[in-house]
């Protein structure tokens, strides 16, 4: 089957991809396998090194005692991409390298392996953009310290490091620095199907998309094969996008975040007509601003999983400044967003179903097109309501979590597959309770 997009010259922005067919929303565009990728090291325990399946137990390699899988299958299939790394692991240990530093050793060991090939990708590695140019000096020192990690990481498998990548590498990714630039700057972020971060992986062609705050694609994962879909209806020749950041945020910030990360300015029609900035500062000022003032703390409450405090610090506040706020206003939105995940946590379901219900509505404001945020928290708080036994309202909120996620995730994506089994599972119930009531 011809592809459905090919590489282009976009106006003003250089490299990038467009359709070369009428593409349907929901319509898979390209799929794709990484070149390389790694579990994220604070998911290492959790999910399996091969297929990034999230277990309860795992294998632990006995070697590096660091990869994990969900059984000797899993093992044996991985153990050409694992070989040497485990060594490399060893003689590091007990430190771990960070995701990028091993992300570049496994691009490394696949270009040095004859199987590896990335000559069907749309975008070489020799044209990747490293950024190092447009980068501060403070960024930059921090680039040439990963640059020597990797080469102390990778001293025990490839001692002759410049000789062997000088013939596996194209020219300019031989530099240590440079290569962790470019990985740094084009990896993608694996998710699991709740968008979850789960890991890291190069997918060259794909590497070409560029950004819009309002993309008309998105990626979701299965495993580690990316799959890129249409959120709308797409023209011959139009350009595909994609978003890089979650782009639920002010125009200000997504804009200081793409630049920090991207070394761009974005002038999206998004950024440029400014068109949610005043809907996300809903209220008076001078109350939301208490809102947004204690967001850093709850968020360090959060990142230490001190779900007690910070179900309290959500609930003080929600309650007392929070009632004078619109639900609209994004300080209340993400202070919801958090009480949800602690109630959740907490097991307190009465209370997360409270706090996801209100945030639904938002959502459908803030995301127009099917977008995976939107179908992943609706499922959400359809599983609250299930779990509490509200069928009526669960069955309302899976099918419109279905009518998102079958165009964002595709058909046979295990996440619409539960959301039809649980979809089924209400409908059953349903006529149990009409029939026990006769």
């Amino acid at each position: 089957m011809p592809p459905k997009l090919e590489r282009y010259l976009s106006p003003g922005k250089g490299n990038g991809l467009r359709a070369t067919v009428r593409i349907k929303t929901g319509e898979l565009v390209y799929s794709a396998e990484p070149l390389a990728c790694c579990v994220s090291n604070r998911l290492s325990r959790d999910v399996c090194h091969h297929c990034f399946s999230r277990r309860e137990t795992l294998l632990r390699c006995s070697q590096c005692k660091m990869a994990r899988y969900c059984n000797t299958t899993c093992q044996k299939l991985a153990w050409s991409g694992h070989k040497r790394e485990c060594k490399c692991l060893q003689s590091l240990r007990p430190r771990i390298p960070t995701d990028s530093v091993r992300l570049a050793a496994r691009l490394i060991f696949a270009l040095l392996s004859p199987s590896k090939s990335s000559s069907e990708e749309l975008y070489t590695l020799e044209e990747h953009e490293s950024h190092l140019s447009s980068m501060s000096e403070h960024k930059k020192q921090g680039v040439a310290q990963l640059a020597s990690m990797l080469e102390l990481y990778l001293q025990q498998e490839v001692p002759d490091l410049a000789q062997e990548v000088t013939s596996a590498l194209p020219p300019s990714c031989r530099e240590p620095i440079s290569l962790i630039a470019k990985v740094t700057c084009n990896c993608f972020t694996i998710s699991d199907g709740e968008l979850q971060e789960i890991g890291v992986g190069l997918y060259p062609s794909l590497s070409l998309l560029n950004h819009d705050c309002r993309p008309n694609c998105v990626m979701v994962f299965v495993g580690t094969k990316l799959q890129l879909r249409a959120v709308r209806d797409i023209n011959p020749e139009e350009e595909l996008t994609i978003s890089y950041i979650e782009t639920l945020s002010l125009t200000e910030d997504r804009q200081r975040q793409l630049e920090d990360q991207y070394h761009f300015t974005c002038s999206c029609q998004h950024c440029d007509s400014q068109d949610k900035d005043r809907l996300m500062l809903a209220g008076h000022e001078s109350t939301w601003r208490l809102l947004k003032e204690d967001l850093p703390r709850l968020e360090g409450l959060k990142a230490e999983s001190d779900w007690q405090a910070l179900l309290e610090g959500c609930s003080r506040l929600l309650s007392t400044v929070g009632g004078d706020v619109p639900d609209e206003n994004l300080y209340k939105l993400r202070m919801t967003d958090m009480a949800v995940d602690a109630s959740i946590h907490l097991g307190h379901w009465d209370e997360a179903v409270g706090y996801g219900e209100k945030t639904l509505p938002v959502y459908s404001q803030y995301y127009p097109d099917p977008h995976p945020v939107h179908g992943v928290q609706l499922m959400r708080v359809g599983k609250l309501q299930h779990y509490l036994e509200h069928i009526e309202d669960a069955l309302d909120t899976f099918k419109q979590a279905y009518r998102i996620i079958k165009l964002t995730h595709g058909d046979d994506h295990p996440m619409t597959t539960d959301l039809l089994m649980k979809m089924e599972e209400c409908r059953t119930e349903m006529v149990q309770q009409s029939s026990s009531s006769h």
